[in-house]
């Protein structure tokens, strides 16, 4: 019996070391990497005598004033005192990839100069041109108060003296066309700088009007447009081609070369996640006794001691402290910069102004849909061609606008874009109403619009230009069960109109996209590559 039992344990033993090693006698391999391997096609990627190119893998790399915020999982929704039991803000396990988001909020000077760059190139004087500056301005009235006095109507976005303070009166869908602005320019400044765009472009004037502007879409679609402008041999040698055969390089033809990561607003998840700092915070999955970042809110050594580290409202009446002693020393808005940064270097992410983030506003986070790079209301798009197979561009004859609550149009896409198909709307998916529910299907009225399931019976907006040409909204009189809609957006962090309950990173709010208010502003995201350290042990 004993011998039966040492064969049978030794037979196990020799059945796990061959699954071990795969079966085949072949010795395990430590990983690593896949560096310097041998492709599938019996050539190295990227040999000079061979014809498949990859280019040279590029690192992650920051532009200036954005923060590289590492990846990982943390609790969202998490708000410490709760005192109104939000349901919208349950807490929920989430995953994040690796991101860069701005060092702090977009300011008035950034702002100015995206709408002083529309003006030169779009001149409003010309006809084709009228709406696009004119509907990219900040709303400065914003800051009118029926029962409150103050010049910055006036003085708040232009005056000099407010350069550095945050931008506001900018609606979701403004901020959104500065992200994709802020793209196309980067990526043209960083084109010159490595000499694959000549850096003499513009003193051709006429690529400095209209829609013969630079654009990325133009760039990476080797439009014929900039094709004289660019220095192929540069391009080459930013790509990492090494061939001198004509024909090789135009297959391997790699116009993404050194670009600049396209610009976006985070999404509510990266926002939270980079407010609440957690990496920071951690060892071996434990927290190293730090105080979360919503305690620190008050100095307690040096000069700072006693003093607010944020600019929030006080109290009734009180918004940065007594006469002789400014607590937080500003009653309204402030340098973007002026508090201390989180321990990732992030400023402004509690206080000062509100944010708005990507998402379309749900009360409930479906964290068994996904739980990981959480985000509401994808509207995938995809490139428009014309029946030749070439890309559409956007005319000025043909262009598409939103219209702002206040009246005023803004622009969808400028003028020598590529423009865009909407490939599915997903705003809807599974955000509670009938057609998300198990009953679905079964005899009952499909129409998720519908009144009688839908809990999403939102007001809507609906503008008409009388006799005079003036455009009104039109009030919507109907009996409404909720303000959520497909054009909701959530809102993360407090300003400097709120108390301090507003300040904590699991609260939000909702506005919509189209509505601007003197005290939300934005910041930008990035994408980014994991940052390939090591891996670290719980």
């Amino acid at each position: 019996m004993k011998k039966l039992k040492f064969i049978s344990l030794l037979s196990l033993a020799v059945a796990l070391i061959l699954i071990s090693c795969g079966g085949n006698g072949g010795k395990v391999k430590s990983g690593g990497g896949s560096k310097n391997k041998l492709g599938m096609n019996g050539w190295k990627t990227n040999d000079p005598k061979g014809w498949f190119f990859t280019g040279k893998q590029q690192k992650p790399k920051g532009w200036p004033n954005m923060v590289y915020v590492e990846g990982g999982t943390f609790t969202m929704g998490l708000v410490k005192d709760d005192v109104m039991h939000d349901w919208n803000n349950t807490p929920r396990r989430m995953q994040v990839s690796s991101f860069f988001i701005g060092e702090a909020e977009i300011t008035n000077a950034d702002y100015r100069s995206y709408v002083t760059w529309l003006k030169f190139v779009f001149p409003p004087s010309d006809p084709s041109y009228k709406n696009i500056y004119n509907g990219a301005l900040p709303d400065t009235l914003v800051w009118n108060n029926k029962l409150s006095r103050n010049d910055y109507a006036e003085t708040y976005f232009r005056s000099p003296e407010f350069d550095y303070y945050p931008v506001v009166g900018v609606s979701w869908q403004q901020a959104s066309r500065y992200c994709d602005w802020l793209t196309d320019r980067a990526n043209e400044s960083e084109l010159m700088k490595q000499g694959v765009i000549n850096k003499d472009y513009y003193a051709n004037d006429a690529n400095n009007q209209g829609a013969n502007a630079f654009n990325l879409d133009k760039y990476k679609a080797n439009d014929p447009e900039l094709e004289s402008y660019v220095n192929k041999q540069r391009l080459q040698q930013k790509s990492g081609i090494r061939t001198s055969n004509a024909r090789i390089q135009a297959a391997n033809r790699n116009a993404t070369a050194g670009l600049v990561t396209k610009f976006r607003l985070p999404t509510e998840v990266e926002w939270e996640y980079a407010a609440l700092c957690v990496q920071k915070n951690r060892n071996y999955n434990a927290i190293l006794g730090k105080e979360p970042e919503i305690e620190k809110l008050r100095g307690k050594k040096g000069s700072q001691k006693g003093m607010y580290l944020e600019n929030f409202k006080q109290g009734r009446g009180d918004y940065s402290g007594v006469g002789g002693w400014n607590n937080d020393g500003s009653p309204t808005t402030a340098d973007v910069r002026k508090y201390p940064s989180n321990d990732l270097g992030i400023y402004g992410m509690y206080g000062n102004v509100a944010e708005w983030t990507a998402d379309v506003y749900r009360p409930i986070i479906d964290d068994e849909a996904s739980d990981f790079n959480y985000y509401r209301g994808n509207m995938p798009q995809q490139t428009a061609r014309n029946a030749d197979g070439t890309y559409k561009k956007v005319d000025a004859k043909d262009m598409k606008f939103d219209r702002l609550a206040d009246g005023r149009e803004v622009y969808k896409r400028l003028p020598g874009s590529y423009d865009r198909n909407t490939v599915a709307d997903q705003r809807n998916y599974r955000d509670g109403d009938f057609m998300s529910s198990l009953e679905a299907g079964y005899g009952k009225e499909a129409d998720s619009a519908a009144t009688d399931y839908s809990i999403y019976n939102s007001p809507k907006s609906q503008f008409i230009v009388d006799d005079k040409g003036r455009v009104i909204l039109q009030k919507d009189n109907k009996q409404r069960t909720t303000r959520v809609s497909n054009t909701v957006r959530v809102v993360k962090g407090g300003s400097w109109l709120d108390t301090a309950y507003w300040l904590d990173p699991g609260q939000r709010r909702y506005r919509d996209e189209s509505k601007s208010f003197g005290w939300v502003g934005f910041r930008v995201a990035q994408d980014a590559k994991d940052g390939g350290t090591k891996r670290t042990k719980r």
